[in-house]
Parts: C-alpha cells; sequence; structure tokens
C-alpha cells in the first residue's frame, strides 16, 4: 500500500494492527471536478459555498469577501462530508479552504479533539494557529500547537485538556504517543477530521515512521474526514484518480487548478554567476552591496544549517541587518526571525528549504541560491517565493564546476535557461576577499558549539523509543 493510500484508508485496521501492509487496498468512491481557470468558478460567493452567516462575517472583518479558487471549489464538498484532495500554488488560500469547513461544522457540534491538522514544519503549523485563531474567535475555539522546540511538559497538559483543534508536527506528535501511551492516544479517540498540509511533504520517506505513529490511533477512515491539501501532486497522490471506487467509503473530491507539473512564475527573471567555490562568500557580499540589489527583500537559500548560521553570523560582523532560519535554531529565535523579516526589520533571510514552500511571507524581490539544490522541484518552491500574483522577481544562482550537472538537470525540468548575471562585478569581488575572510575566520570561531541542540534533541528522540 502506498503512503497516500494508507492515509486516505486511515488504515481500516488502524486500532487492531500497528504497522501498515505491503498490499493493496482500496480508495474512497472518487469524485473528480476539473476546474479549467479560476473564471470557471469567479462568481461563487461563500454563501454560495455553504458557510453560515457569522463565518462570513468574520472574513468580512478581515477584509476577505471572496473565496479564492480552491475555496470555492473545496468548501462545499468538505462540508458535505467528502474527503478531499486540494492541489493549488502556495498563496492561492489552501488554509482557509480546509479551516473554514471545519470551524463551521465545529460551530454545530463542538467537542475536544475535533479536528488534527498536521504539518512538516513548526513555522507552518504556527501560521495555521494564528489563522484559526481569527476565523474562531465567535465560537470560543480552543487550539493547541504540538511542535517541536517547546516544553513537552506543558504541551502534554494541553493535550489532557482536549481543545477542539490540534495543530501538529508529526515528530513532536509522536513522541507524545511515545512516551504518554494510552492517555494520548484517548485523546484523539473522537477526532472528526484529519488535515494533510503539504502532503506531498508528509508522504515523503523521511515522514513515514512518525506519520504511521500518528495515523493508527485516530479513527477508522470511514468514520472521519481525510483532507489533503498540497502545492504539488504527487504520482502517488495522483494514482488516486486511477482506483476503483468501493461501496461503504466516503467519497472523494480531488480539485486540480492544472494538470500541469509546478512551474517557476512567468514574471520570473532567473540568472546565474559562475564562480570557484572558494570564493562564494565574497559573491554574496558582492550581491548584497550591487545597486541594483542593496534595497531589496532578499532571501538566500542554503542546503545545510551550519553554512546558514555561518553566512548569519559573519553578515553580521559585516553590519548587515540580517536573519536566519533553520531547524537548529530554538523555536523562540524562530519565531523572531520570521516575525522581523515579514517586517522589514531585517531586509534579507538566510535559510535552508524550511522556508521554500507553504509560509506567508511577504512580497520577496530577490532569491539567491546560495547552494544548488539538488532536486530540481525544489529550485522550483525557492524561486517561487518571488514573482508572485504576477509581480516581478530575480533569481540569482552561485553556480560552481561542481554544480553544472545539477544545473542542467534544473533547466531540463523547467524548459529554460538561466542568463548570465550581468550586474554583479568580478573585479570588486577580488577587492573584497580580505574583509570577507576576516569574517568568516571570526564568525567560524564563534560557533564552537553548533550543532549541541540538534545532538542533544536527537538523544531524546533516542530514549522516546527505547
Amino acid at each position: 500500500m502506498s503512503n497516500t493510500e494508507t492515509l486516505i484508508e486511515a488504515a481500516d485496521t488502524a486500532n487492531k494492527q500497528r504497522e501498515i501492509d505491503n498490499e493493496t487496498a482500496s480508495t474512497p468512491d472518487l469524485l473528480h471536478k476539473k476546474v479549467s481557470s479560476d473564471s470557471e468558478i469567479s462568481n461563487i460567493s461563500f454563501k454560495a459555498c455553504g458557510l453560515d452567516s457569522w463565518l462570513i462575517e468574520t472574513l468580512k472583518k478581515i477584509a476577505i469577501t471572496k473565496p479564492t479558487a480552491i475555496q470555492a471549489a473545496c468548501i462545499s464538498p468538505i462540508l458535505e462530508g467528502k474527503n478531499c484532495i486540494g492541489n493549488a500554488k502556495t498563496g492561492s488560500g489552501k488554509t482557509m479552504a480546509f479551516a473554514l469547513p471545519i470551524v463551521q461544522k465545529l460551530s454545530q457540534d463542538p467537542y475536544g479533539v475535533f479536528a488534527l491538522i498536521l504539518t512538516p514544519t513548526r513555522e507552518l503549523a504556527l501560521q495555521i494557529s494564528d489563522q484559526l485563531a481569527i476565523l474562531g474567535t465567535p465560537v470560543d475555539l480552543r487550539q493547541t500547537t504540538i511542535v517541536g522546540g517547546m516544553d513537552m511538559m506543558t504541551q502534554a497538559l494541553a493535550l489532557v485538556k482536549r481543545p477542539h483543534i490540534i495543530i501538529a508536527t508529526p515528530g513532536r506528535l509522536a513522541d507524545h504517543i511515545r512516551s504518554n501511551g494510552q492517555e494520548t492516544i484517548d485523546v484523539f479517540k473522537r477526532v472528526r477530521f484529519l488535515v494533510l498540509d503539504e502532503a506531498d511533504r508528509l508522504l515523503s520517506p523521511g515522514f513515514s515512521e512518525d506519520m504511521q505513529k500518528c495515523i493508527e490511533i485516530l479513527p477508522e477512515a470511514n468514520n472521519r474526514q481525510t483532507l489533503l491539501f498540497t502545492a504539488t501532486i504527487t504520482d502517488s497522490i495522483r494514482n488516486l484518480k486511477n482506483q476503483s471506487s468501493k461501496p461503504g467509503k466516503n467519497p472523494l473530491f480531488l480539485y486540480n487548478i492544472t494538470e500541469s507539473p509546478i512551474a517557476v512564475p512567468s514574471s520570473l527573471i532567473q540568472t546565474y554567476i559562475f564562480i570557484p567555490s572558494y570564493v562564494k562568500e565574497a559573491y554574496l557580499y558582492r550581491i548584497f552591496n550591487t545597486q541594483e540589489y542593496k534595497e531589496k527583500s532578499i532571501i538566500v537559500f542554503t542546503n545545510r544549517t551550519r553554512t546558514t548560521e555561518l553566512l548569519c553570523r559573519m553578515f553580521r560582523i559585516l553590519d548587515f541587518k540580517i536573519t536566519a532560519l533553520h531547524s537548529e535554531m530554538p523555536q523562540k529565535e524562530r519565531t523572531q526571525s520570521l516575525r522581523k523579516f515579514k517586517a522589514e526589520a531585517s531586509k534579507i533571510l538566510i535559510a535552508t528549504d524550511i522556508v521554500s514552500r507553504g509560509l506567508d511571507i511577504p512580497f520577496v524581490e530577490l532569491i539567491i541560491n546560495y547552494d544548488v539544490p539538488k532536486d530540481p522541484d525544489d529550485y522550483i518552491h525557492r524561486v517561487g517565493r518571488t514573482a508572485r500574483a504576477g509581480k516581478s522577481g530575480e533569481s540569482i544562482t552561485l553556480v560552481s564546476q561542481r554544480d553544472i550537472l545539477l544545473i542542467q538537470a534544473i533547466e531540463k525540468r523547467i524548459n529554460a535557461k538561466m542568463e548570465k548575471n550581468s550586474y554583479v562585478s568580478d573585479f570588486k569581488v577580488t577587492q573584497e576577499l580580505n574583509t570577507i575572510s576576516a569574517a568568516k575566520i571570526e564568525a567560524e570561531m564563534s560557533m564552537t558549539n553548533f550543532g549541541q541542540l540538534k545532538k542533544n534533541n536527537k538523544r531524546k528522540h533516542e530514549n522516546l523509543k527505547e
């Protein structure tokens, strides 16, 4: 059975077995609706979607008067009791597409735990929590966020109180299940909704063990609704279209804005700079100081947490207003960094791929791939943080000799060639090497204890499994 089938079915044997069989399983009845363009549903109102008047008034207070395409397509089927797979680009309103019907259903039969929402990152969980807090105010919605980097005892006490909605990352929720056993399992006995946000990532091999632990404690598939939302429809999700329908199962509503693979924004200018790998920091410094880019809002993507931290410390030494976001930062620092960047207190954010998808980040003008991503789709998600909603944007990828095959794979995937960047001066880079080298040495000397948090968390996780 594929991961997707396991989650849609919610493992009919969820409370009877503790591992997923490798056999092909049946899937729900399939209701597949194709919408070729947003114009086909442009006249649909929230009222026509089936939302109650009090919820429509709540939306008006935050200046939301009309549903987006994915909201107009998915809200009604969810209210009708269908399982749902929603596919749309980041920033298209996917969170509201599942949050609105869940809050309305909760208002009609309030109890805890009513819904479990799983997300791949802490930041996305906190973002969803903020939106639910607004929507749920009229019905006194109680929610809690279960993510890493926060005190487990405080979270355990919050779970026992059975809030209406729990937003969690699979790893931390699985830790609670392993450590508290039946006490935590009982909390989820009556869950009405399971939501997987950024489902393609949650269904990847890296999450499989923790996802299985979370899914197996929930009610069986026909006793709840399963909602999957993603910016990327993978083969495993797409294969659900071809599954035969079976009687007695919840119908599945599948919504795609387009059948095409994910693509780079049409208004994006994609450039590269070919450099020796040992002067990458100097070229990054030159980009930051180039007249064309120095006032722009910038996200710099790296492949490693250590690189992210080193660059952040380096450029702070060089007096840049800069912030970082990566998995080895304490949660409080991660939250503060994101808030600083959104508020434009820092114009530059250096981050790993935890920022590349899902998060609601304000207008970004320039994406820099300090490290070339190994997966072409990761490149698309990164550069998709700019040139959104038809606005202009630019990406710069730093390319060394060893990156050529990766660049060729990316260009094949996007069916386009990157242009050579014409703004950054090689001559000025050579003049600044001494300044950069001194800052790098100072930054490296300050990182003697970096990685200790990760080691401590790994040790705790291993102890929970014993």
